[in-house]
Parts: C-alpha cells; sequence; structure tokens
C-alpha cells in the first residue's frame, strides 16, 4: 500500500527536529451544500530543522517516531536550505522611487487665520 502525501503549512517550528504542520481540506455540508473548510494539525519530522513558521510543505506517512510523530517532511520551499538559522533573513527594503509627489493640505479656518496676519505684515511692510 502506497504512503499517503498531504500538502499543508508549518505553523509551529518550536520543537526540536519536529515541526507542526496544518492541513487544509474542503468539504460539502451535507444539508446546505456549501464547501467548509476542515483542518487537521500533524505532528512531522523535520530532522534539520530548516522548516519554519509559514513554510508550505509536503509530508509524508512513516513509521511511528513518537508518540505522537508518524509523518516525515519530505519536500518544502526552494530557500530551505540546512544551516539558514533560527531566523528568517530580513526582507529587503523596497528601492524608494524618484521623487514622491508633495501632498496638498487641506486649509482650515483657524490656519487660513494664522497665515493671513503673516501675509499683510509682509505686504504692509514693503508698501
Amino acid at each position: 500500500m502506497p504512503k499517503r502525501i498531504l500538502q499543508g503549512i508549518v505553523i509551529s517550528d518550536a520543537q526540536n527536529k519536529t515541526v507542526v504542520v496544518r492541513v487544509e481540506r474542503r468539504v460539502m455540508h451535507p444539508i446546505y451544500k456549501k464547501f467548509i473548510t476542515r483542518s487537521k494539525k500533524y505532528a512531522a519530522h523535520d530532522e534539520e530543522n530548516k522548516f519554519h513558521a509559514g513554510d508550505a510543505v509536503q509530508i509524508e506517512e512513516s513509521r511511528p517516531i513518537s508518540k505522537r510523530k508518524c509523518w516525515v517532511v519530505i519536500e518544502g520551499p526552494a530557500d530551505a536550505s540546512p544551516g539558514r538559522g533560527s531566523r528568517r533573513p530580513a526582507a529587503p527594503e523596497p528601492v524608494a522611487a524618484a521623487a514622491p509627489a508633495a501632498r496638498r493640505r487641506r486649509r482650515t479656518a483657524a490656519g487660513a487665520e494664522a497665515e493671513a496676519p503673516a501675509a499683510t505684515e509682509e505686504a504692509g511692510g514693503a508698501a
């Protein structure tokens, strides 16, 4: 009998050599005939601790490794390599665009009054 293979997302990598993977499936409601998402969490063996929370992975059924763990991670994202560290590298900062367009401010009654005396002083001093 072939081994089952499931796809899911790593939701926890806090344990040593173990990741918790959430596998979602869609089922039709028996009465309302709408599709509902059901999910289940599986503990999977990750020998090199190279998968982190948020990674999409495939897990394969295996012999029991511990009390709850009978799945092994077989595949993940391309950037999941051994020795990547416990943290993901920081995302590169976006390159700043040319000059941002100047934003116009709304004039309020209080702001118009504060600017008006300054304008009259300049005009009055020059005359």
